[in-house]
């Protein structure tokens, strides 16, 4: 089958094009004629060897996020059958084949049936971000309505999702953007107050939005200095999440205002075959939300092919995208 691989960690060049040996099927898995696929920061990572621990062997295929059509069914499989149409984040780490290529072997108990609602391309781009929003909001900080949400980074994979799942949550949603074109998208993804964080502090939208008590919820899906702003923002007694945090911080303020802090790494379970179903069991949720017309994926205009991968992990890593970068198999 043809396929993109790396054969070692490099820039995003280090792509290349080969025809490799189609997955052999095993008992509790379906074969899926690849439709599309995303690219995630974890992505970019494993290319770039910065996470080693999780990299699969090489020649390795690497992207998690796949949409496509079930081919083959393997022993014990009742959920699928070959045909159907189905999402997930499956496969390119350690241990595992990824999307980048004709067709990925997955574990059925990672899957889920596609929303009918959405194309192939849209439906890539939901797998790893709303399971990642929706552990964060739901199984970690432990949201509840009325509360009020701090949500950094509005039209970011992870941020834009889980702005409305926590609307549908029932919280009051706060979220920052860079530029008033995020803010606007913001705005129409359902936040009740959008922040520039370029032209307000932490101080002053806190003492404005909060009379400076601060939010119940903050999540950070950014990073790095964020999760100390994120710390400044929250109530005390606060929760604070966050999805990026290979760094170092000063714990005080979490020690003088009680915070509870989260972290939410979604490939631990991924890795962990025990835990696969519960991955699947989010998916179904997430898919009924989607056809009720109350979730939809932000894709950023540029649509890029297998063959443009390279160029598809650049733009990646530019920061220019908004919302998730897809890639249609078009081979």
């Amino acid at each position: 089958m043809k396929s993109q691989i790396i054969q070692s960690f490099g820039e995003p060049s280090v792509f290349q094009y080969k025809e490799i040996s189609k997955p052999e099927l095993k008992p509790g898995h379906v074969l899926i004629q690849v439709k599309a696929t995303s690219v995630n920061p974890i992505d970019t990572k494993v290319r770039a060897g910065a996470v080693p621990a999780v990299a699969p062997e090489f020649p390795a295929v690497l992207h998690g996020d796949v949409s496509g059509l079930v081919s083959a069914v393997g022993e014990g499989v009742t959920e699928f059958k070959i045909g159907d149409e189905v999402f997930g984040c499956a496969g390119g780490f350690r241990g595992t084949g990824g999307a980048l290529a004709e067709f990925m072997l997955a574990d059925a108990d990672l899957l889920a049936h596609k929303p009918k609602n959405l194309t192939m391309e849209e439906a890539a781009a939901l797998p790893l971000v709303s399971i990642t929003a929706w552990e964060a909001l739901f199984n970690r900080a432990r949201l509840i309505p009325g509360q009020n949400i701090l949500i950094h980074g509005a039209t970011g994979g992870v941020g834009h999702i889980a702005i409305q799942l926590a609307k549908l949550g029932g919280a009051t949603v706060y979220t920052t953007a860079s530029s008033q074109e995020k803010l606007e998208i913001g705005t129409r993804l359902g936040a009740d107050i959008t922040i520039n964080y370029r032209e307000e502090s932490v101080h002053d939208y806190v003492q404005k939005y909060t009379n400076g008590k601060g939010f119940d919820v903050v999540f950070d899906t950014v990073g790095g200095e964020n999760l100390d702003r994120s710390f400044e923002a929250a109530a005390v007694h606060g929760t604070v999440t966050a999805i990026a945090t290979r760094s170092t911080h000063d714990l005080s303020p979490v020690h003088s205002k009680g915070l509870s802090l989260h972290v939410t790494f979604m490939l631990l379970k991924i890795l962990n075959k025990d835990m696969h179903k519960h991955y699947g069991e989010i998916l179904m949720k997430v898919a009924r939300i989607v056809e009720e017309g109350k979730l939809r994926p932000l894709l950023d205009s540029n649509i890029f092919t297998f063959d443009e991968v390279s160029k598809a992990h650049e733009y990646m890593e530019s920061g220019k995208a908004i919302g998730k970068i897809v890639l249609k198999n078009s081979w």
